[in-house]
């Protein structure tokens, strides 16, 4: 993702408490078909996301994504079952999700590739016929703050990238995600996620709602020009340019040696026997599995993560910022709050949701505010 290249900020949100944002988006979903536990699968996703400040990735973009490429358009099918396929290798495991919901998917692999590590001393679960699972980083967070290393990549919904010096778009936003196990060193565990495009999709739209131009040089209209008109975007530009394009290609690469067919097919129609679903790919290290144990002057491995942290933030650099630093303050923000915090925009879309499906609508004007600044 691009939080740390680029934020938008709100001078003043809403707080809603956490079973009203629960109760509307379970709603939502189980109206289009998903059943009980997928619902509340997706609403405890979405809640960790909005928790976290991760505004490009909450409700509102996952049931966009459902509208757009999900269970109205054949993307992703309620209620479906994930089948386990052989493999002859005990650490690895490789799925087939027939097009089950995302983050119910997500939350199950992770799980397992912690059993397979506590086990293995690593683990490993891919994933074929998927459905976006949104925020990567959610899931390395998960377990990282329970004591894993954990890393996962997917392959996005669209190709919507053009690959460096191209023109057309042939490559998914393409999201890495690693988590860290440092929360006993600095207080919150160490996450590394981005989108391989200089700013997610999810972020234009985000623009859109708010009305706000994008910043020069991250995206490109249908002629292929840069626009800052987030109305007019068509594609995206990976980022550092040869070096963002390397590692979109990584997904596709993983994707490919996991059964994903061609990157422009993905969600649109297909000719017969080509597929047009995404992948996952997950992975576990249990930390004692990759440790010598020789540390320098008789640290242990605790304090020897935190002397190295230390170390590069040290030198004058104490005012440079961690990955996951950011998510961790707006979980803060959220404790102090009591509650998840919207803008007035985010939360109309919310009532649009609760009027589809039947839900009683948030009252914004009697929710308490949050000032930001």
């Amino acid at each position: 993702m691009d939080k740390l290249a680029i934020r938008v900020k709100a001078s003043r949100m809403r707080i809603v408490p956490f079973e009203t944002h629960r109760s509307l988006v379970k709603a939502a979903y189980q109206h289009r078909g998903y059943t009980a536990d997928e619902s509340a699968d997706a609403a405890r996703f979405c809640e960790m996301t909005a928790r976290h400040g991760i505004r490009t990735h909450n409700a509102l973009k996952a049931l966009h994504l459902d509208d757009h490429f999900g269970s109205r358009a054949g993307g992703c099918v309620p209620g479906a079952r994930v089948d386990k396929l052989p493999s002859k290798f005990a650490a690895s495991e490789v799925w087939n999700a027939n097009r089950k919901l995302g983050p119910s998917v997500g939350f199950a692999a992770m799980e397992r590739c912690i059993t397979l590590a506590d086990t293995y001393g690593i683990g490993q679960v891919s994933v074929d016929n998927a459905f976006h699972y949104l925020w990567g980083g959610g899931y390395v967070m998960d377990a990282a703050q329970r004591g894993y290393i954990a890393y996962t990549n997917c392959t996005a919904a669209l190709a919507e990238v053009v690959p460096f010096g191209g023109k057309f778009p042939t490559l998914g936003t393409n999201p890495h995600s690693w988590g860290f196990p440092t929360t006993d060193a600095i207080g919150f565990p160490i996450v590394v996620d981005w989108a391989t495009s200089i700013m997610a999709m999810g972020r234009v739209q985000q623009f859109k709602r708010e009305g706000k131009a994008l910043p020069e040089g991250v995206a490109v209209d249908a002629s292929g020009n840069f626009t800052t008109d987030p109305h007019a975007v068509t594609a995206l530009v990976p980022f550092g340019n040869h070096k963002g394009y390397g590692l979109a290609l990584i997904n596709e690469l993983y994707s490919a040696f996991t059964g994903g067919s061609l990157p422009t097919l993905r969600s649109r129609e297909i000719p017969e026997g080509e597929k047009r679903t995404p992948t996952f790919y997950f992975q576990v290290i249990h930390p004692e599995a990759i440790s010598s144990g020789q540390f320098a002057v008789g640290r242990d491995l605790g304090a020897n993560v935190k002397a190295v942290i230390d170390d590069v933030l040290g030198h004058g650099n104490d005012a440079c910022l961690l990955p996951g630093q950011i998510e961790a303050q707006g979980a803060a923000k959220t404790e102090k709050a009591g509650g998840l915090l919207f803008t007035d925009a985010e939360l109309q879309e919310f009532n649009e949701l609760a009027a589809e499906c039947g839900h009683t609508p948030i009252v914004i004007d009697s929710l308490p505010t949050f000032d930001e600044a």
